[in-house]
């Protein structure tokens, strides 16, 4: 349990392990950037776990290794979130517009119709690999993974898809 091991590395670095200190350190920091990540704006989690840190390096010295660590560091926690809370409370917030700007995706979602038109007219293997590849951003080992091709595969049928796709452009003269 982290509590324990926590409890143990705090310990060690009472007395005088930098090593323990240092991995404690990094594992607690882990925590409380997921803990303040669930309850602060994103701009501000990071902040937060990083003074918290600062708080449990100046107060080890009060943590009592004959009591759990893991409500000691809740505290430190916590307390911290709350003073993050109050000042957000005193913080301007920024006024939004009536006529907030809203940019126009028409363009974009016409582009996004007409290379799914172009794709369905490849190969299915061809269109899944550049999909999967050239669109979602999967790597070809990936993408060789989910379609249960090799890579070499793979490789292959982005190469041919992308050179088709090119060809279909040119013929219904889509620019490139």
């Amino acid at each position: 349990m982290a509590d324990e091991h926590w409890r143990s590395l705090m310990m060690a670095a009472q007395a005088g392990e930098t090593s323990a200190y240092r991995r404690l350190l990094v594992e607690v920091g882990s925590w409380l950037n997921a803990y303040y990540s669930r309850r602060l704006p994103p701009g501000m989690a990071d902040d937060a776990a990083q003074e918290a840190l600062l708080t449990l390096h100046a107060k080890r010295h009060t943590y009592d290794p004959s009591k759990p660590f893991g409500p000691w560091l809740a505290a430190i926690a916590r307390y911290k979130w709350i003073d993050r809370l109050r000042a957000m409370k005193g913080a301007a917030m920024e006024e939004l517009s009536d006529a907030l700007a809203v940019r126009d995706c028409a363009e974009a979602a016409q582009s996004a119709r007409s290379l799914e038109a172009l794709l369905s007219r490849l190969k299915p293997a061809q269109a899944n690999a550049i999909r999967l590849v050239k669109l979602e951003g999967l790597s070809i080992r990936e993408a060789a993974d989910k379609l249960g091709q090799t890579v070499s595969l793979v490789k292959v049928n982005i190469h041919r898809g992308l050179k088709q796709l090119s060809e279909l452009a040119q013929e219904e003269g889509h620019e490139i």
